[in-house]
């Protein structure tokens, strides 16, 4: 028997330890006061509970920058009898990290897939409208949306449905967009956000209101491990290959560009890694 073996054992017996805790119904948050006019940052969740599984970021404008966070919610998923069901649980979790929720139609919208942009245009647009008219009412300061290659089709769909309702918005509009991942890895992050322990576990806490989708798979309770391992991968792809890996437990990756003239723009060249005492708004005053 080797250190390795009561590390790995540990972490086993925690994960398994974990599946007795509670599912929602935890005390809120601290939410910051925040000012009338602040800044406000859209997340286009493409189901319920993406919210907590990319919103690390999100997370921390809100508690540092003081930024008003708005998720969308673009769909409710696609079993209509959960619908009703998940969009309380969505509330919930908002609630809990001090997110507002935005709903995009009765239940949520329909078939929102690369597949539809193409075969059912009339569906497509239609969609787009919906979310032209949400960025034209909130006029956020950030967007938050999944890269274009994220596996999932919805994900995917969410994308575009994004990147299609900026192009129908007037051509002064100017944004920071900010692409997440989670079931696709991107292939060029240029941003590492760290979070600290209590980050991790509000927003595990939070991803736990979804009660009824993490009693059918505990991915809440695999999330520390894919944060961990996202150090791994954006101290070779952020921070630059052969380089020394930040001294971070925890961290997502992102690509943050900007909206301008009409297309996406970088703001930056190579990577950027923000630590957990960083004030993350910092990085927004690249964005023009």
């Amino acid at each position: 028997m080797h250190p390795y073996h009561r590390f790995v054992s540990e972490t086993a017996r925690l994960v398994r330890d974990a599946r007795h805790l509670p599912l929602g119904g935890l005390p809120f948050t601290p939410r910051p006061a925040l000012a009338t006019d602040a800044p406000r940052v859209l997340i286009f969740s493409p189901h319920p509970d993406d919210e907590c599984i990319v919103g690390a970021l999100a997370l921390r404008l809100l508690r540092q920058a003081k930024m008003r966070i708005v998720d969308v919610a673009v769909t409710q998923g696609s079993n209509k009898e959960r619908q009703a069901g998940r969009l309380a649980e969505l509330r919930g979790a908002c609630a809990f990290l001090g997110f507002e929720v935005l709903t995009t139609a009765p239940g949520g919208l329909e078939r929102i897939s690369a597949a539809t942009r193409t075969a059912d245009p009339e569906h497509w647009h239609a969609a787009v409208s919906v979310i032209a008219d949400i960025l034209a009412r909130e006029r956020p300061r950030v967007v938050f949306c999944p890269h274009e290659a994220d596996s999932n089709s919805t994900h995917i769909g969410t994308h575009f449905l994004v990147m299609d309702a900026l192009k129908n918005l007037p051509a002064n509009f100017e944004c920071a967009v900010i692409e997440t991942e989670f079931w696709g890895q991107m292939a060029s992050p240029n941003l590492m956000i760290e979070l600290s322990v209590a980050d991790v576990a509000d927003l595990l806490a939070g991803l736990s209101f979804h009660a009824g989708e993490v009693r059918r798979n505990p991915f809440h309770l695999r999330m520390p491990a894919w944060l961990q391992d996202n150090v791994r991968r954006g101290a070779e792809l952020v921070c630059g290959q052969g380089g020394a890996a930040p001294d971070f437990t925890f961290a997502t990756l992102y690509r943050l560009r900007q909206w301008k003239n009409g297309r996406l723009e970088n703001v930056f060249e190579g990577g950027k890694e923000i630590s957990a005492a960083e004030n993350p708004g910092g990085i927004l005053h690249l964005v023009h």
